[in-house]
């Protein structure tokens, strides 16, 4: 008499492949909730480099030279409140100016982003 061998798993052996996958699908979860945290903080300092970008245009646009010193402003984009201060400072051509930008995000002590660029008086032909 021939004995049949046996088919299927045994209980030790789907135990140790559900702790496998259990293990396999934690650090997928917790690869997934890092992307997501990054794609938020790359999201913030893009929105947050755009008020930046924004602020500095307005400086430049404006038809005058700023004024040295410093000035602050709040403005929403993205659906989000943010704090700008802006910096101006004199070079060594009186009619340049350097403009440095910094971007808070609410009521936040730590910026974003900056930025520095610089402005021209407007030149008359």
């Amino acid at each position: 008499m021939r004995r049949r061998a046996p088919h299927g798993f045994t209980l030790i052996e789907v135990l140790i492949a559900l702790a496998v996958v259990a293990l396999a699908l934690l650090a997928l979860t917790r690869t997934a909730a890092l992307e997501v945290r990054d794609f938020d903080m790359l999201r913030e300092r893009t929105l947050a480099g755009w008020v930046a970008a924004n602020v500095l245009a307005e400086a430049r646009v404006s038809g005058a030279l700023p004024p040295a010193g410093t000035s602050d402003g709040r403005v929403e984009l993205g659906g989000r409140a943010w704090h700008w201060r802006r910096e101006v400072s004199a070079t060594a051509d009186a009619d340049i100016r350097r403009i440095d930008i910094r971007v808070y995000a609410g009521e936040a002590t730590d910026p974003v982003a900056s930025l520095s660029g610089f402005a021209a008086a407007t030149l008359n032909p």
